[in-house]
């Protein structure tokens, strides 16, 4: 899901950074203080589950939990998952730096969406119906950052058309593993602590 530096054009690897730059203030200016415990364990999450790596053909697909992050934090969600993809390119050469703003607006723009679209219904019903509702938004973030990053690679030349089409695909699976993870850990969290979906997170 990283995509690594010299990879994109130079138009879309600028109008990447320019979207992350303005997603980073919006997410900061909505993170109060209550929050920052949690944008700070999701970010950990990220950086931890996106670090183990396993091969699919010629690619490979790991975890991102970018669905939960954006249920949980809304726009907060850029600076949070920003952090991880920041520390990830230093030390350990995922992604790049030049890369990163694109990056970035890939895994945490889905996370938003999913926290605009999904984050209503949890709070509706029980906390099994919140449940589904909250693996449904983890799905649909990960299906979501996969369309964006075959976008990102469609636009800087036909030549990676194919690569775009085998990142959709390879990462069916890890969309089927994070609707589950995301949908026990919401109704983990509404059974612990609801109130972390009662507080505007998704603002």
């Amino acid at each position: 899901m990283h995509i690594v530096d010299g990879a994109l054009s130079n138009p879309v690897v600028i109008a990447g950074a320019v979207a992350t730059v303005g997603g980073i203030a919006v997410g900061l200016r909505s993170l109060d203080l209550d929050r920052i415990p949690t944008a700070g364990v999701l970010s950990a999450s990220f950086f931890v589950a996106s670090l183990i790596h396993v091969p699919i053909g010629p690619s490979s697909v790991h975890l991102i939990l970018n669905g939960l992050a954006g249920l949980l934090l809304g726009w907060a969600a850029f600076p949070a998952l920003f952090v991880g993809l920041l520390l990830q390119a230093v030390f350990f050469g995922f992604g790049g730096l030049t890369v990163l703003g694109i990056n970035a607006l890939n895994i945490a723009f889905p996370a938003v969406l999913a926290g605009l679209l999904f984050r209503p219904m949890i709070g509706r019903g029980s906390p099994v119906s919140g449940a589904i509702w909250g693996g449904l938004g983890g799905a649909f973030s990960i299906a979501a950052t996969t369309a964006m990053v075959a976008v990102s690679l469609a636009l800087s030349g036909d030549a990676f058309i194919p690569a775009a089409k085998l990142v959709f695909l390879a990462h069916i699976p890890v969309m089927v593993i994070e609707a589950v993870l995301t949908g026990f850990a919401v109704l983990l969290a509404l059974k612990v602590k609801p109130e972390l979906f009662l507080k505007g997170g998704a603002t």
